[in-house]
């Protein structure tokens, strides 16, 4: 009997769109259609996620971006991660009486990294004006979008705050009290601040405005007040109109690693991609095939591979710039198999970080800390075209809960500064200019060479469980990107979170319903089982390319807003 799916996998052969809003998806579409390619697509899909889900992204936060580039037949990274201030040190932030960056506010504020990536896109890939990609955002931000529930939500959830802390935000988001799910909402400053930019003649000209411009000039003096934070007290920002133009996005190698015939490639340490590599080479294809999949074992196996992994993460990963991060030797062959050994047959309670070459792990120390991050999430799109070009990207921060509105541009700076510790002895302890480890991953696979998916999801820590979960569907168990979207999801927070206040659940497994007895065996094998409902775990967007230059697509139904077109 063929597995349960929600639709089907859709096939077409001149584009195909995956993210996880509809109108961003049909943006996607509509610049195939009048001949741009999957990159200038997927850039303008980009900046429409910006102005539809603003508590998920926005011009403040950044992009990682995953590509395969049919003119140059290699895979390609952009990081679009803005870095530290050069004046946010562990002496600054304790110096203000914190024991932590908090969750929200100015102090947590890296660059903005988010425009430069997608102009890097454009620039490198792309072939339209940059006026073109914006029309589309620019559209929605002037004359009106409909307002999810969820915004309507948050921004209900932090009515207080904005009202008695953040002036700019309850002008934009307050003007007529707290909006109704579904109505019509315009941002005119957004609007104009996107215009402004439209108007350069060059995308070079564009950056410029941004980043030594009136953007830059605007947000240096918005860092200057003080502004209530997750800590509790007001701080001011780290961020200037310096820090800002010193910035530029960069196209860098992808790291990779092969499984059961297939190659996948990941952003750098920098995020927490190498952990959905690492978790490869821990699973054993042949071995994890003979079982049952979504068995009580098949689950087991999946999560205690992750435990392991995800402790490397903690002890090892951070910016390459800055640290030496020797993410050869934990992708090695022998290096998983030391660590394999560790898998027992009852479910681990132990953060067990490896030595990799004989070197000595470092878990950070961290203060505590009740600074919370404002429900933080993310967003993602994929697209493929007809010439075999195929992205995928996963743009966050700048959320609107989590910082105080810039006066006069219509967004919010990023939180991504929280993801640095304060141990010195810590590679990814914070200092100026270095980008934090971040957990945004975009993902794409290939198969003899050639690239075959390009996907993604919003969801933190959880980003490289499930993407690793609807990726194994398909490579060991053979389901449709549809399929292995469909099929119940399950992670672990057993690893501390890489959000303020970075808890940890040692051996907590959250799983959406499974056959029956699957959870139970799981419970008697010492996990700690948080059952959660059906259809809430995860929201990956796919694009694919098949031989013969078909392609096909797939979105999750979960969070009833994620949509995939094909023609």
């Amino acid at each position: 009997m063929p597995p349960f799916t929600t639709r089907p996998e859709l096939h077409g052969s001149f584009g195909a769109a995956s993210s996880t809003h509809w109108l961003a998806t049909q943006t996607a579409m509509t610049v195939l259609d009048r001949g741009g390619n999957a990159f200038d697509a997927a850039a303008a899909a980009g900046f429409v996620l910006q102005v539809v889900e603003p508590h998920l992204n926005g011009p403040g936060g950044e992009v990682p971006i995953v590509l395969w580039d049919a003119t140059r037949k290699e895979v390609e990274v952009v990081c679009g991660q803005g870095p530290a201030p050069s004046r946010a040190t562990i002496a600054a932030v304790r110096g203000m009486g914190l024991g932590a960056v908090p969750g929200s506010g100015l102090v947590a504020a890296c660059v903005p990294g988010a425009f430069a990536g997608w102009l890097t896109l454009l620039r490198d890939h792309g072939t339209w004006r940059l006026a073109d990609v914006l029309e589309f955002a620019i559209g929605y931000a002037e004359h009106g979008y409909p307002l999810l529930p969820r915004i309507a939500d948050t921004i209900a959830s932090v009515e207080t705050l904005f009202r008695d802390h953040w002036p700019a935000s309850a002008g934009l988001y307050l003007a007529g009290g707290v909006p109704r799910p579904w109505s019509r909402f315009h941002n005119p400053e957004l609007a104009a601040t996107f215009r402004r930019l439209a108007a350069e003649r060059t995308l070079e000209g564009a950056l410029r405005a941004f980043y030594s411009g009136f953007v830059a000039e605007a947000i240096d003096q918005h860092c200057r007040h003080e502004f209530m934070d997750g800590s509790g007290s007001p701080h001011a920002g780290f961020l200037t109109a310096d820090d800002m133009a010193a910035f530029k996005a960069s196209p860098e190698r992808p790291v990779t690693a092969d499984f059961e015939g297939w190659t996948v490639a990941k952003c750098g340490p920098w995020s927490q991609g190498p952990v959905f590599l690492q978790q490869l080479r821990l699973l054993d294809g042949g071995a994890l095939r003979e079982l049952e999949f979504l068995s009580a074992d098949h689950i087991h196996r999946v999560v205690e591979c992750a435990k392991l992994a995800f402790a490397d993460r903690e002890a090892w990963y951070a910016d390459p710039d800055f640290s030496t991060v020797p993410v050869e030797a934990l992708l090695s062959r022998d290096y998983a198999e030391e660590r394999r050994r560790l898998i027992g047959e009852r479910a681990s309670l132990e953060l067990r970080p490896g030595r990799p070459g004989g070197a000595e792990p470092v878990l950070p120390r961290r203060d505590a800390d009740g600074s919370a991050s404002g429900d933080p999430d993310t967003c993602h799109v994929a697209v493929a075209d007809r010439h075999g070009n195929l992205v995928a990207c996963t743009p966050s921060g700048g959320w609107l809960q989590s910082s105080p509105v810039v006066a006069g541009l219509g967004f919010c700076l990023g939180t991504r500064a929280q993801m640095f510790n304060l141990d010195p002895m810590h590679p990814n302890r914070i200092e100026g200019g270095k980008r934090p480890r971040t957990t945004l991953s975009p993902s794409l696979a290939l198969r003899d060479g050639e690239p075959v998916i390009a996907f993604g999801t919003p969801g933190g820590d959880q980003q490289d469980q499930w993407t690793l979960e609807f990726f194994l569907a398909q490579a060991v168990f053979g389901l449709d990107l549809q399929a292995a979207n469909d099929a119940p999801m399950f992670h672990t927070s057993h690893f501390p979170s890489s959000f303020t206040p970075h808890e940890a659940h040692p051996g907590r497994v959250h799983s959406e319903p499974m056959a029956a007895g699957v959870l139970d065996e799981l419970r008697r094998r010492g996990h700690d089982i948080v059952e959660a409902p059906a259809w809430t775990l995860g929201r990956v967007c796919a694009v694919g390319l098949e031989s013969g230059g078909m392609l096909r697509a797939a979105a999750s139904a979960r969070g009833g807003q994620a949509y995939a077109a094909v023609r």
